[in-house]
């Protein structure tokens, strides 16, 4: 605990201090000419192009990271249903096993409509 507490206090400090350690801009856009202004608002649309291009997801890719999280809630539904099961009818003793496989169900349907919502939700 005390090793968790350690580090999370070092991410902490270079959080705060990453600021500090940036290098302060000499020049300001007023004393620029008026030619290095038209360069940087150029080179400013591009990296925002780029930007974008980069975090932007499509929706093919949107549906592949669905079924890519349905898969695994199906597969744990399933293995949870048939714990259910064998506890029930068979009277095997996993009721640990399943509460284990029922939380991460529910941990993973919670994230599957959390990201469904969110991308396909017509806001």
């Amino acid at each position: 605990m005390q090793l968790l507490s350690k580090i999370i206090g070092l991410f902490l400090a270079a959080a705060l201090l990453l600021p500090a350690a940036m290098p302060v801009r000499a020049a300001t856009q007023e004393q620029q000419n008026d030619s290095s202004r038209v360069m940087q608002s150029f080179e400013q649309q591009e990296k925002a192009a780029e930007q974008k291009k980069i975090t932007a997801v499509n929706d093919k890719q949107k549906h592949r990271i669905m079924f890519l999280l349905g898969v695994p809630l199906l597969f744990i539904l399933l293995t949870t249903a048939a714990l259910g099961i064998a506890m029930g009818v068979y009277g095997k003793q996993v009721f640990v096993l399943h509460m284990v496989f029922a939380g991460l169900s529910i941990s993973l349907a919670i994230v599957h409509v959390i990201v469904g919502l969110v991308w396909f939700y017509p806001f």
